[in-house]
């Protein structure tokens, strides 16, 4: 099971045919945002969901009470750039709306049912984040 900073490199090392595929067969992208403080670029490998020509992932942080950082550098710069398997994109990232959030989050539990043990065990609405390709 790949985590972390060897996920992501084997990811790029083999545009996604090593890692996009991960537990349980959940399909992963590679996020990455700017630092907040830093300004330096930050990589997460992320659980995603296509939805029309959007890309679709999740704030979770495993039911954390505070918010992934990768979510709090896209806030303060929503520029980030996508990879796909091999499609390495700029987007806009954009926190759903409650009403698109209604719609998204059960697309998102389909492949990764964790995601209601992990609202259930924390007090904050768990973001949804829309990918827009720029």
């Amino acid at each position: 099971m790949l985590f972390g900073d060897e996920h992501i490199r084997r990811y790029e090392e083999t545009d996604g045919e090593v890692g996009h595929d991960w537990e349980g067969g959940a399909p992963c992208l590679v996020l990455t945002t700017k630092g907040r403080k830093t300004g330096e670029d930050r990589k997460f490998a992320l659980i995603y969901q296509q939805v029309g020509d959007q890309y679709v992932i999740v704030a979770s942080k495993g039911g954390d009470p505070k918010h992934p950082g990768w979510y709090l550098n896209l806030e303060a710069n929503p520029e980030v750039k996508v990879q796909v398997k091999a499609d390495k994109f700029a987007a806009k990232a954009r926190t759903a709306s409650d009403e698109e959030r209604a719609a998204l989050w059960p697309k998102m539990t389909a492949v990764w049912p964790a995601y209601d043990d992990y609202q259930a065990k924390t007090d904050r609405q768990i973001p949804v984040v829309i990918l827009e390709r720029a």
